[in-house]
């Protein structure tokens, strides 16, 4: 399925059904009367966050939505049937903006949280809503209430307990591949990844948790480089980075201040999250180069430093051990 993060719709609310004019007309009844029926509410438009879904394509080829106009009213005092509302299924982390891309509207972060878009208009009265003790024999009846419209922005930041952040080519690809059932595409070339993928990690019968894997980053992401931010806001729900560094590189300590330069210019709090650092790619070093590589490396973060490598699997259980145990405090 295509990843799809951003879509803009059209969602308009039924309309409110008509009050009508109405008498009663009876053979055997002496007098009559006013008995024209109100009509039914519109169908409200609604947004609602459901499991099973993780992009936004569904709205990308369908951009309108619009809900029935309610029933008109009828004689012998019958109210218009209500209309159905239209409920849209959208990804768990949606957020709702109006049309100027600014106004939050809602946001989905839980799992059946529903908003009403575009409320649906009221029924007018009949004549009979109008009957007085001086006025026997009202001719009056109203239209239904207009529904509401409006253009929305749909944006998609995914729920992920743990984010995989990195230059081209850290091998992050490899190691959710690795570590998960998501199958990705993986190459020699940069910028393999062109859209964030998910994958469900299993430590064991109780223990798991969702880790992202996002596009890499570059120097000058902040400013639009390369792909740019365009990829960040997913960062921003995770709640702990696991950042791993390129160990075949030649100064794998200027990768990781590349990095966390660019997370703190996005801003959003992504420099403050609780961070786990690997050095991957330890079957591509030398003994003495792991030695060196991770001593470097630990300096420049401040923190201790793991060695894996994706691709054989050396110290995967410890490093998604201690990943798990950072996701459980940061709960």
């Amino acid at each position: 399925m295509k990843f799809l993060d951003e879509a803009k719709i059209w969602v308009k609310a039924g309309d409110g059904g008509d009050g009508v004019i109405a008498f009663r007309r009876e053979k055997f009844i002496e007098f009559g009367g006013p008995d024209g029926g109100n009509g039914g509410k519109g169908g409200n438009v609604i947004a609602e966050a459901v499991a099973g879904l993780n992009t936004l394509i569904d709205y990308r080829y369908a951009q309108h939505f619009k809900a029935r106009k309610g029933g008109n009213g009828a004689g012998s005092d019958r109210t218009g049937a209500g209309s159905e509302d239209v409920v849209l299924k959208l990804p768990v982390g949606t957020q709702i903006f109006a049309e100027d891309r600014e106004t939050m509207i809602a946001d989905l972060d839980q799992l059946g949280k529903r908003v009403v878009l575009a409320q649906g208009g009221d029924g007018g009265f009949g004549n009979a809503n109008y009957k007085t003790s001086t006025n026997r024999a009202p001719r009056r009846a109203d239209k239904g209430w207009p529904g509401e419209e409006r253009w929305l922005w749909l944006r998609l930041k995914l729920i992920a307990d743990a984010g995989l952040v990195g230059l081209p080519n850290a091998g992050k690809s490899t190691f959710l591949a690795a570590v998960s059932a998501a199958r990705p595409k993986i190459a020699d070339y940069p910028f393999t990844t062109l859209h964030p993928q998910l994958g469900v990690v299993r430590l064991n019968a109780t223990e798991e948790f969702v880790l992202a894997d996002l596009p890499g980053l570059i120097e000058g992401a902040a400013e639009g480089a390369g792909l740019g931010t365009r990829f960040l806001g997913h960062v921003e729900r995770c709640k702990v980075l696991l950042h791993l560094v390129d160990g075949s590189a030649a100064d794998p300590a200027r990768a990781y201040r590349t990095i966390r330069r660019e997370l703190a210019e996005y801003g959003h709090g992504l420099e403050d999250r609780p961070e786990l650092v690997a050095l991957n790619k330890a079957d591509a070093m030398t003994p003495q180069a792991r030695a060196s590589r991770v001593k470097a490396l630990s300096r420049a973060a401040g923190k201790p430093v793991m060695l894996i490598s994706g691709a054989s699997g050396e110290g995967l259980p410890e490093l998604l051990r201690a990943l798990a145990d950072m996701i459980a405090a940061a709960r």
